[in-house]
């Protein structure tokens, strides 16, 4: 039996409850049924969500290498990651590692555009949200990462130097707390919070809180 999230953990917190689903129960769980694989038809959903994110012109700025759990990447991946992340990314069923254009390439053509890294990384992001709001809308949890050796990873993968290997995003199913480390365990019961919005929407100029938020919050 699927194992739940703890509903006042994991519950929308004020200011989530007007949020459209699956936004508003997204979550990043960390312990994974380890025994639970996705299907081909399953993986590529979860890909043409990405495919299917505003594109910068359909210049599509953005790759991911499909790692599923015991293959040839993800056994480049797992001796990579960090401590934080060694206990509980092996378990997901699903790695996909999200690589963005950071250069042009060395023999571009005169009449392709020229790479812009900033807007490039931005279009990864939205790429990536649309990934993990697919899996959850397939119940599909999903957790994103960075703390693994990316300059490592990319050299085994093959990722040209003009590509940059930027985060990674596990997908599966839940699984028992009592197969994982305590360090894990702990982490699945964090409550879930987030800055108040006076703190990051600004209104005019850098610091100035946007003005209905001051009076409603």
């Amino acid at each position: 039996m699927r194992t739940q999230p703890d509903p006042v953990l994991h519950a929308p917190m004020p200011g989530a409850e007007g949020l459209a689903e699956p936004l508003r129960s997204r979550w990043s769980p960390s312990i994974f049924d380890a025994r639970h694989r996705l299907t081909a038809h399953e993986i590529a959903l979860l890909l043409h969500a990405a495919q299917w994110a505003p594109s910068s012109g359909n210049l599509q700025p953005w790759r991911f290498i499909v790692c599923e759990r015991g293959d040839a990447g993800h056994q480049a991946l797992v001796p990579h990651l960090s401590r934080g992340n060694s206990g509980w990314v092996p378990r997901a069923s699903l790695v996909l590692l999200a690589v963005t254009q950071v250069a042009d390439e060395p023999e571009r053509l005169e009449d392709v555009r020229p790479t812009d890294a900033d807007v490039n990384l931005y279009g990864l992001g939205l790429a990536a949200a649309q990934v993990v709001l697919q899996a959850q809308a397939m119940d599909l949890p999903a957790h994103q990462f960075g703390g693994f050796d990316k300059v490592a990873v990319a050299e085994v993968l093959g990722i040209p130097d003009w590509w940059r290997l930027v985060a990674g995003i596990a997908v599966g199913q839940r699984g028992e707390p009592g197969e994982v480390a305590e360090r894990d365990q702990e982490r699945e019961q964090r409550v879930r919070s987030r800055k108040p919005v006076t703190e990051i929407a600004f209104s005019g100029r850098w610091g100035v809180p946007w003005g209905p938020l001051t009076t409603q919050m």
